[in-house]
């Protein structure tokens, strides 16, 4: 299953499978080497930049997606020959005001990217109130999807909102006269 901030790329057939709220998740395909991965972010971009070298920077779209892709490239894929199916942005949390419109931040950056990009967006289930689960089948770019009700699956909602508190509230920095290797 992947979480929050994560990505991943199979040429072996498997099913990806994760569960959405107000996150965003991006199937793509080669239609020419018949792989397929995913990502699921929960912001499209970095909040403050002073995180970039202390966070998990798949849980920001715009990394999310380069580094989706630049797994692709790694098989030696084509742009050309990619195709994307997008699913997420539901209101299931409540954000604050100050926060912004992050689902339909979200859903505007997945479109965007992937239009700049040139990858067709072959099929799409966004918005809405409801959360999802989806199965990708990353042999085929089949993809399964069950709408999720919020009061019933409360679990996959609290793990989301969890999420949400440690990227929205907390705030990584590093100490002063401290060293970052990378």
């Amino acid at each position: 299953m992947l979480g929050s901030g994560e990505y991943f790329v199979s040429k072996n057939g498997e099913i990806l499978y994760t569960a959405l709220g107000s996150c965003i998740a991006v199937c793509i395909y080669d239609i020419e080497k018949k792989i397929g991965g995913m990502s699921h972010y929960m912001l499209p971009v970095m909040l403050r930049p002073d995180e970039i070298l202390m966070s998990e920077v798949g849980r920001y779209g715009m990394c999310a997606m380069e580094l989706l892709i630049g797994e692709f490239i790694k098989y030696g894929t084509r742009r050309e020959n990619l195709i994307a199916k997008i699913f997420g942005g539901g209101n299931v949390l409540r954000f604050r005001k100050s926060d912004g419109d992050v689902t339909g931040s979200n859903i505007r950056f997945a479109k965007k990217f992937l239009e700049l990009e040139k990858i067709p967006v072959q099929s799409e289930d966004l918005g809405g109130y409801s959360g999802r689960k989806i199965l990708f089948f990353t042999d085929t770019a089949k993809v399964l999807l069950k709408r999720s009700d919020t009061e019933k699956n409360q679990k996959i909602f609290d793990k989301e909102r969890t999420y949400k508190g440690m990227v929205l509230h907390k705030r990584q920095t590093v100490p002063s006269g401290s060293v970052v290797l990378f």
